[in-house]
C-alpha cells in the first residue's frame, strides 16, 4: 500500500511580470506599424498551427479583421504538418477546438493538404508549400517563438519553422524529418529562405509568452527579417521559460499532456528528457519517475510524447488514438517518444509503482512535485522535502497547509 505523502500547494511568481494589457490592441498596433500593405481585393492566407498559444483565437480574429479593413479577403489554413492525423478534417477539428471557428474569426478555413513544390536551390531536401496558400495573393504566418523540444540552435520554434514544417504540410514534415533533429536545426532556416523567396509570404506575427503562459509580446515582421529578429526573440523566450523549482526530483506527477501543451506532449525543456537518438539530454532537471494521468481533449487522441513518461493511467490509455499518434511519431522518426509506458489502473497504483521505482522508503525524504502540465508551472503541489529546499526563495509562496497527496480511501487524485 502507498505511504502517506504530505504535500502543500505553492505559487511561483513569474520570471517576468510583463504582459500585454490588451492583446487585441497590441496586435493591431504591430500590424499597422509593420509597413505591409494589402491590396484591395487580395486573397490572404493566414497560417495557424496546432499549439496551445494563449488567446490564439483572438489573435487570429484580429489579424483577419485587419486584412478585411485593408480591403482584403482573409482565409485560414492549418499549418501543422502531420497533426490531426495528417487529414484535412483532423486539422480543421484542431483549429476549431482552439476557438478558431469560421463564425468567430470571420474567415473561412481551408484545410487542404495539397502542396506545390518550390525550387530547392542547393538544399538536400525538397521544398513544399501549401497549394491554397501559394495560390493566394499573400500569406501571413502566426506562431509563438520558443525553445524547441527536439533541438537547440540560433532559431528554434517560431516563424521559420512554421514556414517550413507548418506551411509545407505533411509532405514537408516528412521531407524534413528524414534528416533528424540536427538536420532540422540546420535545414529549417535555409528552407524557409527558399519559401520566402519563391512563395508569397508577406508578414509574420511572432508571439512571446511569459512563464505563466500569458502573452507578453507580439511583433509583426517582414519575411526577410524573420531570421535575425527570431534569434533575438528566442533569447527572450528562453529567459521566460517556465521551470520546475528544483533540479532533482524523485516523482513528477503530471495531470495532463497533449499536443496543445507541447509538440512532444510535455515540454522536454521542462522535464529534462529529450529521448532522441544522437541528441544530448538536458543537464537538468533530473527526474527519476514521471507519471502522466491524462491526455488533453484538445490533443484529439494524439499521445505523441507518451514515451517521455514512465507510467500512465488507464484513463490516459483509453484516450489514445493510435493511428493519429503513430502517424505523428513516424513522421518525426523519433520512435522512442511513441513507446507505451507502464499502464496503472488508477492514480493510487501509479503512485505505488513510482514509489517502488524511485527506491525511496521514508515519505519525508521523497522529492515529489505535482503539476497540471508543463505549460502551467505557476502553481503546483510539492512534498515537504522539496519545500525545505525552496522555502527561502523569494519567488515562492505557500498557499495551503500540508495535506495527504492521496488519502488511504482514495484511488484518484482530486482536481488541481
Amino acid at each position: 500500500m502507498i505511504n502517506i505523502i504530505p504535500v502543500t500547494k505553492i505559487v511561483q511568481k513569474p520570471l517576468s511580470l510583463c504582459t500585454l494589457s490588451s492583446v487585441e490592441k497590441g496586435v493591431i498596433e504591430e500590424l499597422n506599424c509593420s509597413g505591409v500593405t494589402i491590396k484591395k481585393g487580395s486573397r490572404i492566407a493566414i497560417a495557424v498551427g496546432s499549439r496551445g498559444i494563449s488567446q490564439i483565437h483572438e489573435i487570429v480574429r484580429v489579424v483577419a479583421q485587419w486584412v478585411k479593413d485593408k480591403g482584403g479577403y482573409p482565409f485560414i489554413i492549418p499549418a501543422m504538418g502531420s497533426h490531426g492525423g495528417a487529414t484535412p478534417e483532423g486539422q480543421r477539428e484542431i483549429l476549431e477546438s482552439y476557438g478558431i471557428k469560421e463564425e468567430y474569426v470571420g474567415a473561412p478555413i481551408y484545410p487542404s493538404m495539397e502542396v506545390v513544390e518550390l525550387p530547392k536551390g542547393n538544399l538536400p531536401n525538397r521544398v513544399y508549400m501549401s497549394k491554397v496558400a501559394y495560390e493566394a495573393d499573400g500569406t501571413v504566418i502566426i506562431n509563438r517563438v520558443k525553445p524547441h523540444t527536439d533541438f537547440h540552435g540560433r532559431t528554434e520554434s517560431g516563424l521559420l519553422k512554421m514556414c517550413v514544417i507548418g506551411l509545407g504540410k505533411h509532405q514537408e514534415a516528412l521531407e524534413m524529418h528524414r534528416f533528424g533533429a540536427r538536420g532540422l536545426k540546420e535545414l529549417i532556416p535555409e528552407t524557409a529562405k527558399q519559401i520566402i523567396k519563391y512563395g508569397n509570404i508577406v508578414l509574420g506575427l511572432a508571439i512571446i509568452e511569459n512563464s505563466f503562459h500569458q502573452t507578453m509580446l507580439v511583433k509583426a515582421l517582414k519575411p526577410f527579417d524573420f531570421e535575425a529578429e527570431e534569434e533575438k526573440l528566442l533569447k527572450l523566450a528562453w529567459e521566460n521559460m517556465p521551470v520546475l523549482p528544483v533540479d532533482k526530483i524523485d516523482i513528477l506527477v503530471v495531470d495532463q499532456m497533449g499536443k496543445d501543451v507541447s509538440g512532444s506532449g510535455m515540454d522536454t525543456n521542462v522535464i529534462g528528457r529529450m529521448n532522441i537518438d544522437g541528441e544530448p539530454e538536458p543537464e537538468k532537471p533530473h527526474i527519476k519517475v514521471i507519471i502522466v494521468r491524462n491526455l488533453t481533449d484538445e490533443s484529439h487522441g494524439n499521445a505523441t510524447g507518451m514515451g517521455l513518461a514512465d507510467i500512465i493511467t488507464e484513463n490516459f490509455y483509453r484516450k489514445i488514438d493510435f493511428p493519429s499518434t503513430y502517424e505523428n511519431i513516424l513522421t518525426s522518426t523519433f520512435l522512442e517518444r511513441g513507446k507505451l509506458p507502464l499502464i496503472a489502473k488508477n492514480d493510487r497504483q501509479a503512485l505505488e509503482w513510482a514509489l517502488r521505482a524511485s527506491r525511496i522508503i521514508d515519505p519525508e525524504e521523497i522529492r515529489l512535485i505535482r503539476i497540471k502540465d508543463t505549460l502551467s508551472l505557476n502553481q503546483m503541489y510539492v512534498s515537504s522535502r522539496v519545500l525545505s529546499e525552496i522555502k527561502e526563495c523569494n519567488s515562492i509562496e505557500v498557499t495551503e497547509d500540508f495535506k495527504d497527496l492521496l488519502t488511504p480511501e482514495e484511488e484518484e487524485l482530486k482536481d488541481f
